[in-house]
């Protein structure tokens, strides 16, 4: 019996070291489908703007969402809108959680489904439209997480939800999520 542990060992310490370290980091990240969950948004111009009407120089309104091809054991969802400044860091402008698994789609403006979380731009609850400070374009990243359970946070909208305590609330029970990268310049 040992003899194949140790051939086996031998040729995944190979494998490793011939792949380099980032084997070792892509190891540790979760599994998901193979781009089967996607999210999509009508809200967008044909080369992946985000229309000013869900900005700060339009309406400032929550961009109308879908979500298609969710992971079976999917018990319900949640949403981080965020954007990563050259200086570092993140903002955040949107968290949902509490979002029910019968749900595909969000209106523009959605406040009936799910809690809000607080945003980073004035700490307030609900939705932040990005205001692109700066000159360039600037990308924002809005992800909706397919989840296995309901996180522990409120069963209330709360400013006092924020990304990162979002994020560490459904770390664990994460089934798969849809990424939608979008584009605003001022």
């Amino acid at each position: 019996m040992r003899p194949p542990v140790i051939a086996l060992s031998i040729v995944l310490a190979t494998a490793l070291a011939w792949a380099g370290p980032s084997a070792i980091v892509r190891l540790s990240e979760p599994a998901y489908a193979a781009g089967a969950f996607t999210l999509t948004s009508p809200a967008l111009t044909s080369q992946g703007g985000l229309q000013a009407a869900y900005t700060c120089d339009g309406a400032g309104t929550s961009p109308p969402l879908t979500w298609t091809a969710a992971p079976k054991g999917t018990k319900g969802y949640a949403l981080v809108m965020d954007h990563v400044p050259p200086e570092g860091g993140h903002h955040w402008y949107w968290l949902m959680w509490g979002i029910p698994a019968k749900t595909h789609a969000l209106s523009a403006n959605v406040t009936k489904i799910g809690f809000l979380g607080g945003n980073s731009v004035n700490q307030n609850i609900g939705y932040a439209p990005p205001c692109s400070k700066g000159p360039g374009t600037k990308t924002y990243t809005i992800t909706v997480y397919a989840l296995s359970g309901s996180p522990k946070l409120p069963k209330k909208s709360s400013a006092s939800v924020t990304r990162d305590s979002l994020l560490a609330a459904i770390s664990g029970i994460t089934l798969e999520k849809a990424v939608l990268d979008v584009t605003y310049e001022r």
